[in-house]
């Protein structure tokens, strides 16, 4: 019912009223409207223990219903309730699915088709080219991609989902209202545009440690499967990949170096049983979806001068400093910055960071343009 969302929406921002005690008012009630009038003997008859009776008594009385769904209205904020039709499909199929969802932005029916990705906040170079590669040929695939809006890997994943013209969703670990880390605003008002901000917390609710990993159970809730980039032994990353598998979604890991401290975690992923991925077909095919457009194969020319193809014999699809290609060219360190910071504006080129470069996958030179 549609006028009962807003006592569904009450409920949330009472304190431990959770899936559980969600089912035992509406089975017990039917519509929430009834239970939000409810007296304290009838909501112990429907199963409620003495001190979740007493939390509902005092707290709806600084409560308005009409007023709370007003501010959601206001901020452009959708409210579904798990009986709503634009609650995410996949995420209904969980057990522990929250029984409210706000949302900024839109989800459609193609979200269906997503693939969390998720990773250490420290990303290295090797972590970021590989986000890089394989989210953004996922995205060209219209594969959706679902992340935490975290600093590192996520960040990172949403950017070039949104960079290859794909879809992504960010779920929060706190209120829509406010955005964490506060750094990546601008992020989530670009990700509204072509996505969507996820919460199962209402309004005011405070990015705070223990929301994260309830965060994470829907991320991977709402995707085919979790693709973990890069992990240590104790990220938060491993805990989406261990839902994701009580959830009987799949886990993919990219492998690493044995001796870097960001790859142990998806290491050990794989020694216990999670797919290596080297690709983004290594996803497709395990998940048995086919390639509906391959953008990343239309290929764009692009004619460059002979200096600039100096610099480009010197590239490859593995970073390189800026110092290396220097040394490889033997070209002018200013020459060399000037004119990659131009080809990267051309698309020829990428900067991975650190002032580490590759040469653009998508991208075909054909010699000099003079």
């Amino acid at each position: 019912m549609i006028n009962d969302i807003k006592y569904w929406n009450a409920f949330n921002l009472i304190p431990g009223i959770g899936r559980v005690k969600y089912s035992l008012l509406e089975k017990y009630f039917g519509v929430l409207e009834k239970a939000w009038i409810a007296t304290s003997v009838e909501l112990r008859e429907a199963g409620l223990d003495p001190k979740t009776v007493d939390s509902i008594i005092t707290g709806r009385k600084n409560i308005s219903p009409e007023q709370e769904l007003e501010k959601l209205h206001k901020l452009d904020i959708k409210i579904y309730s798990w009986n709503d039709e634009g609650y995410p499909a996949r995420l209904k199929e969980i057990d522990d699915k929250p029984p409210v969802l706000y949302v900024k932005g839109a989800l459609i029916s193609e979200d269906e088709w997503s693939i969390a990705v998720v990773g250490t906040r420290r990303a290295t170079v090797y972590g970021r080219q590989i986000t890089d590669d394989i989210v953004g040929n996922l995205s060209r695939c219209k594969i959706t991609i679902v992340s935490g809006l975290a600093r590192g890997i996520d960040t990172i994943a949403h950017k070039t989902a949104l960079s290859a013209g794909g879809r992504t969703v960010a779920v929060f670990g706190c209120g829509l209202d406010m955005v964490y880390p506060a750094d990546n605003l601008d992020l989530a008002r670009r990700i509204c545009e072509c996505g969507a901000l996820v919460s199962e917390y209402p309004l005011g609710t405070r990015p705070r440690a223990d929301n994260f990993p309830r965060r994470n159970r829907i991320m991977s809730g709402m995707s085919l499967g979790v693709l973990v980039i890069e992990a240590n032994e104790r990220s938060g990353a491993l805990i989406t990949a261990h839902q994701a598998l009580e959830q009987n979604r799949e886990v993919f890991a990219i492998p690493g170096s044995v001796l870097s401290p960001a790859s142990r975690g998806t290491n050990r992923l794989i020694q216990e049983g999670a797919k290596l991925v080297l690709n983004y077909n290594d996803v497709l095919e395990e998940l048995n979806l086919c390639i509906t457009e391959q953008q990343s194969e239309m290929q764009e020319y692009s004619y460059v001068t002979d200096t600039e193809n100096m610099i480009l014999k010197c590239l490859s699809s593995e970073a390189t400093h800026i110092d290396e290609i220097c040394h490889r060219s033997e070209l002018p360190i200013s020459t060399v910055s000037s004119l990659l910071s131009v080809m990267e504006l051309r698309g020829i080129v990428k900067q991975l960071g650190a002032m580490q470069y590759i040469i653009n996958k998508g991208i075909n030179y054909t010699g000099s343009s003079r």
